[in-house]
């Protein structure tokens, strides 16, 4: 499991579809925002949790089409299926890379990224809970999608449009904690509902991800 790890941190970096990507992606929604909506102060406080959390939501989509399709092209994802690795725990190795090349550098860089938006001094703390909570959950979420549209040609559109949804939830009580946490509001509720549909994705996602793996390669 470690080996694999390590191989699909090495392609995801090599293959142009890593942390760089993500991150650029980041800077520049997060750059982008204030020539948008003017340079108030108090407005940029106010959206700087959203913004934050959707620009990060959108760098962790760039890369999920490349979970398998590298595999897949080259015949590895064959050979995966016919290991000895249970499907579920070679799923949960690809959520896991992904997270490590893209979510955790967007968490790292966030609070950097929040300078730029104005972002409350207390809200930094929160949101980078929030993000180390809830981003998991889309490397989890993404690695569904992308098992269902492995081997499909410009599956990348579709991946988009059957994830995105899924997204929804994670976005607002990850948003939501982070806004509560700037503004010096409770957070519990939220921060709850953040960690339980993080925790009941990596709990039911990697089976049905590995379900559906199999029925797309025989």
């Amino acid at each position: 499991m470690i080996a694999l790890l390590t191989r699909d941190m090495r392609l995801a970096v090599r293959a142009g579809g890593g942390f760089g990507l993500g991150l650029a992606f980041f800077l520049i929604v997060v750059v982008l925002v204030p020539f948008g909506v003017g340079p108030q102060s108090a407005l940029l406080s106010r959206i700087a949790p959203g913004i934050l959390w959707l620009g990060a939501l959108l760098a962790c989509l760039l890369s999920l089409d490349r979970i398998f399709a590298l595999d897949h092209e080259d015949g590895s994802l064959d050979l995966l299926a016919t290991s000895p690795l249970p499907m579920e725990g070679i799923v949960s190795v690809k959520a896991l890379a992904h997270w490590l090349t893209t979510g955790l550098p967007l968490v790292l860089a966030a609070p950097v990224l929040g300078v730029l938006l104005n972002l409350p001094g207390p809200g930094f703390g929160w949101l980078v809970l929030s993000l180390a909570l809830g981003t998991p959950a889309l490397s989890v979420i993404g690695t569904f999608g992308a098992a269902l549209t492995v081997g499909l040609k410009r599956g990348g559109l579709l991946l988009s449009l059957l994830v995105l949804p899924l997204y929804v939830p994670t976005l607002i009580f990850g948003a939501e904690v982070a806004r509560r946490g700037a503004e010096g509001l409770a957070v519990i509720t939220p921060l709850a509902l953040l960690a339980g549909i993080t925790c009941g994705t990596i709990a039911l996602l990697p089976f049905a991800s590995a379900a559906v793996l199999k029925v797309n390669l025989r």
